[in-house]
């Protein structure tokens, strides 16, 4: 029987994923694209380059082949992307998972700073990302002809300047082209690989995973330096699960397995046969395998490539400095919303211009993608041992018969990547330095403004007026002033440090009392039904509980809007709002820790205000400044 609506509906269904499976190609796979650029050809003209033999170019391609089955097609499309918390995945919302998971403080406390760890190396790869992305597209020129050879460098900066210029008009109108680019991309590169494997068809023995075995078990040394070049074939996965809230599993599926897998198998056993039948071709295999006439529009077409793997990792750049921030490991940073409709198209300027600064300088000081690869890897290869630490926590947290068999997939997964960083700590002098370095900087930065937070709210607490029994006896001597007083808190109890500063100086207190706490949970998203809680405190005092996913923009106008809803309504015209800030006095000696006081102090000094933050109307903002002794 035909039923008109259900057809029509299936139809849409099919539509919208079909949607949402062209967008994760521009998005999700512009990294992982783009690795062959660069990947096979480290792997014999590299810091370390193999011998070129036959024995060592089918061992490389049955290595790099079963490492992106393994740790792409098994570990992230298959495992990882089963453990979402409303459709979003990504490493914050698996550190919620293994939070809620962790029993004792000092295990809670320990996974904390492994997840800021694990946000600080992300820095290292969204840093070398598009500044080896780039430079490998451009340095193709030299191959179309030597004339271009020395404006690799220049070519790149001026590209990627503009790239970052550009991002405060956002991704919203480049975004349409990003997918049918890569689709191109894509069915560009598997064809020139098809064509080359059927001039050489015997390179299709290398699936065979006795070849990396046996390479393995009578080349050691040789292996361990060609892993490093192996693991750049999986550079990227880390974003198949962090992208799952904006395209969904089944989209990123249906890409992987539809187009860009065979595609990339397809171009890595082409590059293959290519240098088995010319071993000069190793200096650029990826752009040799096309026909002279075509090498221009090849550069073209991967500078494109190149630069929407770049998009793609500056925008998880700016996600990732939000949700830190919503997580208290950064203090409140300035987000602006580039779309009307999208909203986790946003741009932080800050993170911007720091992130310019230091891909120019790694193009700058590197000069090539050849000495680019020596610094990548190392970062992405602890997101990824991180990982599976908080899922084997996870893991462990849940009974069931699939507890076993869930455990040892994933000992196979730490075993796997344990061994890549070992190649790949092999690299450190050649330029694995840098991410170690910057991880180490950011983490301290991380961890500094967490600790001096909790520090800082200690104090608070400890001070004289805060104690229950003097805000009860300011309270009986205070004088009642008409209209409406809302103080911002960051606790859930107590009375706010504005509040309590205006009670202690002026001895007045509003008719209408609102303390507000925003509370930021370890979800994406909260529902309005579940967003706020209101507790009256006494007689014309309420408490306001507002919560807001780690992924949300908090906003002053929804708080007041769903108050109303609930019988409390605030006309901002005669409602003052009160907010705090805190000026950090030294009284005590540093005790070692001089240096990261200084830095919690800037950074407290430099953050924006609470009013900025929550929208707050200007006329109607009351700034109360506190000085605290630390």
């Amino acid at each position: 029987m035909y039923v008109p609506h259900q057809a029509g509906s299936q139809r849409s269904e099919a539509q919208t994923i079909t949607t949402l499976t062209l967008a994760a190609l521009g998005v999700v796979y512009g990294d992982i694209g783009t690795s062959p650029l660069y990947a096979f050809k480290e792997a014999f003209g590299g810091t370390h380059a193999l011998p070129l033999t036959t024995e060592n170019v089918f061992a490389v391609l049955s290595m790099m082949f079963w490492a992106v089955t393994l740790v792409v097609s098994v570990k992230y499309v298959t495992f990882m992307l089963r453990f979402d918390h409303r459709g979003e995945g990504g490493a914050l919302v698996l550190l919620t998972f293994a939070l809620r998971a962790a029993k004792g403080r000092r295990l809670t406390a320990a996974i904390t700073l492994v997840g800021a760890f694990a946000a600080s190396l992300f820095y290292g790869d969204a840093l070398i990302t598009p500044a080896i992305s780039v430079l490998s597209a451009v340095e193709g020129l030299s191959v179309a002809t030597p004339r271009f050879e020395h404006w690799a460098v220049p070519i790149a900066i001026v590209l990627l300047t503009a790239l970052f210029v550009v991002q405060r008009r956002g991704t919203a109108r480049v975004g349409r082209v990003f997918g049918p680019i890569m689709v191109l991309w894509f069915l560009v590169m598997a064809a020139l690989g098809a064509i080359s494997i059927l001039e050489t068809p015997a390179v299709l023995a290398a699936l065979n995973p006795l070849h990396a075995l046996r390479f393995i078990s009578e080349k050691p040394a040789l292996s361990l330096l060609a892993l490093g070049a192996v693991f750049l074939c999986v550079t990227g996965a880390e974003a198949l699960y962090a992208d799952m809230g904006h395209f969904g599993k089944v989209p990123i599926r249906l890409a992987w397995y539809g187009l860009v897998f065979p595609s990339l198998t397809l171009n890595y056993l082409g590059q293959g046969a290519l240098v088995l039948r010319d071993p000069a071709a190793a200096r650029n295999p990826f752009y040799l395998l096309a026909p002279e006439p075509l090498l221009f529009p090849m550069v073209v077409l991967a500078t494109c490539a190149t630069i929407i793997a770049s998009q793609a990792t500056i925008s998880a750049a700016y996600s990732v400095t939000q949700q830190a921030s919503r997580l208290n490991f950064l203090p409140r940073l300035r987000v602006l919303h580039t779309s009307d409709t999208a909203q986790g198209q946003i741009y932080v300027p800050l993170v911007n211009w720091l992130m310019l600064a230091g891909v120019l300088s790694l193009v700058v000081g590197f000069g090539s993608s050849d000495a680019l690869a020596g610094a990548y890897g190392i970062a992405v290869n602890g997101d990824m041992i991180i990982s599976t630490f908080l899922l084997i926590v996870v893991v462990l947290s849940r009974p069931g018969p699939t507890r076993v068999p869930m455990l040892a997939a994933l000992a196979v997964f730490l075993t796997v990547e344990s061994i890549f960083l070992s190649s790949n700590l092999t690299k450190i002098a050649a330029g694995g330095w840098f991410p170690l370095v910057l991880a180490s900087v950011l983490f301290g930065v991380l961890s500094t403004w967490r600790r001096g937070v909790e520090l800082l709210q200690a104090r608070k607490e400890a001070q004289p007026e805060a104690r229950p029994s003097n805000v009860r006896a300011s309270l009986a001597t205070a004088l009642r002033v008409p209209r409406t007083g809302v103080f911002f808190s960051s606790r859930h109890a107590g009375y706010p440090s504005a509040f309590l500063h205006n009670l202690k100086h002026n001895m007045v207190v509003h008719e209408r009392l609102f303390f507000v706490c925003i509370d930021f949970v370890d979800a994406p998203y909260v529902d309005d039904s579940e967003r706020l809680d209101i507790e009256r405190v006494d007689a014309g005092t309420w408490r306001l509980t507002a919560r807001f996913g780690f992924r949300e923009e908090p906003n002053i106008d929804k708080i007041l809007e769903l108050a109303s809803t609930r019988g409390l309504k605030l006309d901002v015209e005669t409602t003052s709002f009160f907010t705090s800030k805190a000026d950090v006095v030294s009284v005590t000696k540093p005790r070692g820790l001089g240096l990261r006081r200084k830095l919690f102090v800037w950074m407290l000094q430099n953050s924006p205000n609470v009013a900025d933050y929550l929208g707050l109307p200007p006329h109607r903002v009351v700034e109360l400044r506190t000085q605290l002794g630390v």
